[in-house]
């Protein structure tokens, strides 16, 4: 599948960054989908909007947790190291419950939390909290983006609406780099 001009830049722009937030040189080996999904969802705190309420201060972190199993390996601790957005610094916060998710910005709710997927998303009905994940109809059981690979290369299928619902904005350029859904996949 070829990349679209709008999908190129940022998918170019990951592939890159994923590379050399990792030390990585380009002769060397591809980085892995799980470093990719690291660097987005680094790229994601850069292309969401989240109203003034979500933060305690004009200083407060923008903090993007992992829910479950970590299958970044650290490789979003080095994606975000000494990073900042809009002047926020970017921690990463490493959770095991639904309940610690509520502070956070970003929230990778990981494979091992499958069976509980329903009852973590409707624990954060009404919360500024971008909801991301690889698993399999993540969207369209209400999660805002999901991972999926196609061609071997990772791709964002995004609910739009359910991001607006919490109140969250989408950037044109994040929106612009998801690709549609298959019939029957989100």
């Amino acid at each position: 599948m070829a990349l679209t001009r709008t999908r190129a830049p940022i998918a170019a722009a990951a592939l890159l960054v994923a590379m050399s937030a990792l030390g990585a040189r380009p002769a060397l080996a591809a980085p892995t989908a799980q470093q990719v999904e690291a660097v987005f969802l680094f790229y994601f705190t850069q292309f969401v909007a989240w109203p003034p309420a979500a933060f305690a201060d004009p200083h407060s972190p923008i903090v993007i947790g992992v829910l479950g199993d970590d299958p970044f390996e650290g490789s979003l601790d080095q994606a975000v190291a000494g990073e900042r957005v809009n002047g926020r610094p970017i921690v990463v916060r490493h959770l095991q419950s639904i309940g610690d998710a509520a502070s956070c910005h970003v929230l990778y709710i990981s494979a091992s939390e499958a069976a509980q997927l329903p009852q973590i998303l409707s624990a954060l009905k009404g919360r500024n909290v971008l909801t991301v994940s690889d698993l399999a109809h993540f969207a369209q059981t209400g999660g805002m983006i999901r991972f999926v690979l196609v061609d071997q290369h990772v791709r964002l299928r995004i609910n739009a609406q359910a991001a607006r619902a919490a109140g969250l904005t989408l950037s044109s350029k994040l929106l612009s780099a998801a690709v549609p859904a298959e019939p029957g996949e989100s």
